[in-house]
């Protein structure tokens, strides 16, 4: 019996993702493992393996299309077998019993200057979870109005290596005849055109409309290499990926007023401490400490690791950070869980795990989602100083730049040393300037103390 390849729920928060390649045709057979294709989510591309053996009997979503989760894709089976020719609909998956409302979490330590203030709600809005929704069904694309054009006027337009779609028909129901081709070949004065074979092949390969291109060669003559620029200039559609980039950061910066605290951190007897630790096996990351740094001040200033929607403000509990990640398509930021409970060993575990798991395309959409803080460390790309954008649902980020020998006066006296800049941004709906100073110091300070990275190694 023929089995449906369903497209996979891979996170609690997804709803939809669009196969990126097919690695089986119809018709290829299948085992238990193989990997049918790849799909894109709004965080990362993931390999989807077949639970079934025997024949790849029908492919139903082609490549670059987006459909809900659960979607029937495509069927395997045994060789001959008959599958439907329309892929059946999607089962409507249960909805989610709603989680109670957690209670209302309470700093431990109430003396820490910058507890939330209390609300008049009786709950933090994170405590009032939403009604569970289907998922959305992704909106139906207008049809694309259908060019109408005879055969005779369609091959001349191609030899001519031009878009037929700029040509007004003058046939019945607005049809482009030969006549009309031949007409707007002379009104642009494609005859006094040069163009070199070979640019002339490229174009029709490529699909370039010899009109819009300008030539470089003598007397305006269309080279190959002219060809080959407007190949490159042609409008390329971002991934799904940096839609999705795009869309957070202009929500972030439209919805979420900025605010810069920029300090600088000594880290020279740091640096000579890690390469102590690094010389004894112990290698640690200048990263991991600054992540630590930012772990314990959160703790500190639970305001830092909360979140508003202008009404309200929820305190966040556990710190659950963010670990910005350059990959090669974008940058995603795989989420450290509960990071206060982690050693600084654990923590060094769990930072080279997420981050080979980025590099390799392995992050699930759970293991990308609900940070409560970020540090953006760009630390290895030789960058004095940066702001970076607060990812909605978050009340801060921390952008560490890279540490550099400069003189410094140090008990009177000029002697170099390591300093790094690191910029904190905030919601300065939430975090005053002067808490974000304090904040973004207290971070400083840490990195300075050598005393308390012997304590915690």
């Amino acid at each position: 019996m023929a089995q449906a390849v369903i497209f996979p729920k891979l996170g609690q928060t997804m709803e939809e993702g669009a196969i990126v390649k097919w690695l089986k045709k119809e018709g290829d057979p299948v085992v238990k493992g193989d990997i049918l294709f790849e799909i894109e989510t709004d965080k990362a591309n993931l390999e989807v393996e077949s639970f079934f053996e025997g024949v790849l009997l029908k492919i139903y979503v082609r490549e670059g299309i987006t459909v809900p989760v659960n979607t029937v894709v495509g069927y395997v089976g045994a060789a001959g077998e008959k599958v439907p020719d329309q892929a059946p609909k999607a089962a409507a998956a249960a909805p989610e019993p709603a989680a109670p409302p957690p209670p209302a979490a309470v700093p431990a330590k109430s003396s820490a200057p910058s507890a939330p203030a209390p609300v008049a709600a009786p709950a933090p809005v994170a405590a009032a979870p939403a009604a569970p929704r289907p998922a959305p069904q992704p909106a139906a694309a207008a049809p694309a109005a259908r060019l109408v054009i005879s055969p005779r006027a369609k091959a001349l337009a191609k030899d001519a290596c031009i878009d037929p779609e700029r040509i007004t028909g003058t046939g019945p129901n607005g049809r482009i005849v030969e006549k009309d081709v031949l007409a707007y070949l002379a009104a642009s004065g494609y005859d006094a055109l040069r163009i070199t074979p070979a640019a002339k092949r490229l174009a029709a390969e490529k699909g370039i409309d010899i009109l819009t291109v300008r030539g470089s060669g003598d007397a305006g003559r269309i080279m190959v290499e002219d060809i080959e620029r407007a190949v490159r200039r042609r409008p390329v559609a971002l991934s799904r990926m940096r839609q999705i980039i795009a869309r957070r950061l202009v929500e972030s910066k439209q919805t979420i007023p900025h605010f810069y605290v920029t300090v600088k951190a000594d880290i020279t007897d740091l640096m000579a401490y890690r390469a102590d630790l690094k010389a004894k096996g112990f290698n640690y990351s200048v990263n991991d400490f600054v992540l630590e740094a930012v772990i314990l001040s959160l703790e500190e200033f639970p305001i830092v690791n909360s979140v508003t929607d202008g009404k309200t403000v929820s305190w966040r509990g556990d710190v659950d950070l963010g670990m910005a990640v350059s990959v090669e398509n974008g940058l995603v930021v795989p989420v450290i869980r509960a990071a206060q409970t982690l050693t600084l060993k654990e923590l060094n575990a769990q930072t080279k795990a997420l981050a080979e798991k980025a590099r390799t395309g392995k992050l699930t959409p759970d293991e990308m989602t609900g940070s409560s803080f970020t540090v953006s460390n760009m630390g290895m790309m030789s960058v004095d100083q940066f702001m970076a954008i607060i990812n909605p649902g978050e009340a801060g980020i921390l952008a560490v730049s890279t540490g550099r020998q400069v003189p410094a006066v140090v008990n009177g006296e000029i002697k170099i040393r390591t300093v790094m800049a690191m910029t904190l941004s905030v919601d300065h709906r939430i975090v005053d300037g002067s808490v974000g100073a304090q904040f973004t110091n207290a971070i400083k300070s840490k990195l300075e103390n050598l005393e308390l990275w012997k304590s915690l190694v």
